[in-house]
């Protein structure tokens, strides 16, 4: 599945910290931590499957796990007849239009993963800031200053580090990831949208429904026969990055978007390490370049987001 962006989760209410009246930063980063631990392993088991499956098929398996759970969870919530159904949103329109967005950004990924090392991979993908903050003009209206600007085109500067266009470094399969982190972007301007509408938990059940329909009309004209060893690592790869977007969910309960954004970048370390001890793929010096100028343009964008809303408030 798509990384996490160092925005917003997937699908935590903005204000949740702030509406449970619960400040515990230390858990909250020691749960992101942990959360990009899930993540970073469910990225490079995909990879692991990418070599002998195509990429549809391979995010199938995915959300297929991912339904299962979030299922499991709705049976669970109706049998101790507690809360809402999460089958119920006050915002369809918007609930299809991010479930869409993320089939497309894990497709990207995906698709990326195959000739592309983990740890770049998801480097470019944590551009997404970037693409955020143009579509929260056209989506939100909101008007983006010269400073956010400028740590936009920092983050591009970071990318291009890593690409390298016109070196013979450079791969087209490269721009996959950042069109990965496009749609994950469409996917967080939804997200603040939906916000305050529906609960966490509708979001990602409305996510994985949307997710497995889309690719299951898809999944037969690329149809590999797996075996059963990538059926079961399939599955589980949608239960690893679901327990990792679970936890970021509660991690941002206990300590606002501000504190825990830093932490995010900790994914790109786990996905190098990883990729090292099981691809044997070491990042040279420009990805490593291109990691630290984007996780500043990042980082001084959740900066300014927590400048505009002390303002706000």
């Amino acid at each position: 599945m798509a990384t996490l962006a160092p925005s917003l989760p997937a699908a935590v209410p903005a204000r949740s910290a702030l509406s449970l009246g619960v400040d515990q930063p230390l858990r909250g980063i020691g749960l992101v931590v942990l959360s990009t631990v899930f993540l970073s392993t469910s990225d490079a088991t995909a990879k692991y499957l990418a070599g002998s499956l195509p990429a549809i098929e391979i995010a199938w398996l995915r959300y297929s796990g991912f339904l299962a759970v979030m299922l499991a969870a709705a049976v669970l919530g109706a049998a101790t007849r507690r809360g809402r159904s999460p089958f119920r949103s006050a915002r369809p329109g918007l609930q299809l239009l991010r479930g869409v967005a993320l089939v497309a950004s894990a497709l990207f990924f995906l698709a990326g993963l195959r000739t592309l090392p983990v740890a770049e991979a998801t480097a470019i993908s944590f551009v997404s800031p970037i693409f955020v903050t143009a579509l929260s003009i056209p989506f939100l209206g909101e008007s983006v200053g010269r400073r956010r600007w400028i740590a936009a085109l920092v983050g591009l500067v970071g990318v291009l580090i890593i690409l390298r266009p016109g070196s013979s470094a450079f791969q087209v399969t490269a721009l996959l990831p950042v069109a990965s982190a496009l749609f994950w972007a469409l996917a967080l301007v939804a997200t603040r949208k939906i916000n305050g509408y529906d609960a966490p938990q509708v979001t990602m059940t409305w996510s994985a429904l949307i997710g497995f329909v889309l690719l299951s009309c898809l999944v037969p004209g690329v149809w590999t026969a797996p075996s059963l060893k990538e059926v079961a690592i399939g599955a589980a790869i949608g239960l690893i990055s679901t327990t990792g977007h679970w936890i970021v969910t509660i991690a941002y309960r206990h300590a606002p978007a501000s504190t825990l954004v830093p932490f995010s970048y900790t994914q790109i370390v786990w996905a190098a390490l990883i990729g090292a001890v099981a691809f044997g793929s070491v990042p040279d010096v420009y990805v490593g370049v291109g990691v630290l100028v984007i996780a500043a343009s990042g980082l001084y964008t959740a900066h300014r987001e927590r400048v505009r809303g002390l303002r706000r408030g």
